[in-house]
């Protein structure tokens, strides 16, 4: 697989801090607009800003629990 990052477009930061997601974002992760949620991560080295799908794991604490 390629690691070669992608550009996909250049959008400028708005004054109340979003940006928006070029459709191209949107098609290839399959996201729902107001339902995907992304975690952000930045890498230093790069000064790049890593966007990726959620991993949504179940929270321990709000698992319903089956007896037998």
């Amino acid at each position: 697989m390629n690691n070669t990052p992608v550009y996909l477009d250049s959008y400028t930061l708005q004054s109340d801090m979003r940006i928006r997601l070029p459709k191209s974002v949107i098609n290839n992760l399959q996201a729902v607009p107001g339902k995907t949620e992304f975690s952000f991560y930045f890498d230093s080295t790069t000064q790049s800003v890593i966007m990726k799908i959620c991993d949504k794991k179940p929270d321990s604490n709000n698992e319903v629990k089956e007896n037998g």
